[in-house]
């Protein structure tokens, strides 16, 4: 794909409306510098000098739909406090409707705090809360979903194990989403073991792959088309979850294609230096999920995925990629 046709698809990029439902959570950033060890215990002592706020999780997918240009939605579940409304303020400074999240006063948002002195992370900390949702708010996400779903282009599944999706409720959306012939891409989390069949493409990474397969886990080899385990695992998913697209996330080893009746494709990392791969799977799938509700081929929608979390990764924080970005970097790697 040359830049000039990159350039086209990034144009219908800005025509695209795209809902996200999924876990939803704020990432707070403190940042700060390491100049001593602590004499009450053998930890560093982080001197904060600035603290950050961004959207995380499925919210992390929505925005960066906004960066490269989509029109976005998100649907997920609040607590009814004060990292709820910073949740929301962000989100809406970035021109994201807030109107599909529904807050559960019984359950805190989740809060993932990070400590990051000199672009390393020293720690994180969460406060969340895992149960499941009730009954009313699924069907209330189910109400709000069909109500959009006639100006949306595609669907983004995002699952982190926070209690939002029960096998029920995926299969209502989904069904609703086949109905309405638009695309539909999941990031799905093996704990929660959920199918997402017939859906149009996936996005597990590689330790989740082996989990949804049921497959021990095995460590990579450099050549990863002649890596065996992994192309049993991709053959077992494509019939498991019938899905049409299949991209395996392999890390510094890039990302695997998978397709019924078709060889897989390997598409090797453009990532120039990794700082921080936090949220890089949020950017792989809004950016797959955005280019394959353009039309583009399930080929190149995943070559333009794994530019942008490229991109990402040289970022430290919860970050986006931006079209100009995804422009300089495939004008650097078109050899």
């Amino acid at each position: 794909m040359t830049s000039d046709q990159l350039r086209e698809i990034l144009k219908r990029f800005t025509k695209q409306k795209i809902v996200v439902i999924g876990d939803v959570m704020l990432d707070h950033y403190l940042w700060g510098k390491v100049s001593r060890i602590s004499p009450e215990a053998p930890v560093p002592v982080v001197e904060i000098t600035r603290e950050s706020y961004f959207p995380g999780g499925a919210s992390n997918v929505a925005r960066n739909l906004r960066a490269l240009g989509a029109a976005a939605r998100i649907m997920g579940v609040l607590g009814e406090d004060d990292a709820g409304q910073k949740l929301r303020n962000a989100l809406n400074e970035q021109g994201i409707p807030t109107d599909g999240l529904m807050v559960d006063s019984t359950r805190p948002t989740t809060l993932k705090t990070r400590i990051v002195a000199h672009n390393q992370q020293v720690v994180r900390f969460d406060h969340e809360k895992n149960g499941p949702i009730p009954s009313s708010l699924q069907e209330k996400l189910l109400r709000h979903f069909i109500a959009i779903l006639p100006e949306v282009n595609a669907v983004v599944f995002e699952d982190y194990a926070k209690g939002l999706f029960t096998q029920e409720l995926v299969d209502q959306l989904l069904a609703q989403a086949h109905k309405a012939g638009i695309v539909t891409a999941a990031d799905p989390n093996p704990r929660r073991g959920l199918d997402y069949r017939e859906i149009t493409a996936i996005t597990p990474n590689r330790q989740e792959a082996f989990a949804a397969a049921g497959v021990p886990y095995v460590e990579p080899v450099d050549d990863v088309l002649a890596d065996e385990p992994l192309k049993s695992v991709g053959e077992i998913l494509l019939k498991k979850w019938k899905t049409a697209n299949l991209l395996i996330t392999l890390g510094e080893y890039g990302m695997c294609l998978f397709r019924p009746e078709k060889k897989p494709h390997h598409i090797p990392t453009v990532a120039q230096e990794v700082f921080d791969v936090s949220g890089a799977g949020d950017t792989v799938i809004a950016t797959l999920a955005l280019a394959m509700a353009t039309g583009v081929d399930p080929v190149e929608a995943a070559e333009i995925s794994n530019h942008a979390a490229g991109v990402v990764v040289g970022k430290v924080g919860t970050a986006t990629c931006s079209p100009d970005e995804l422009v300089e970097s495939f004008s650097r790697n078109r050899h």
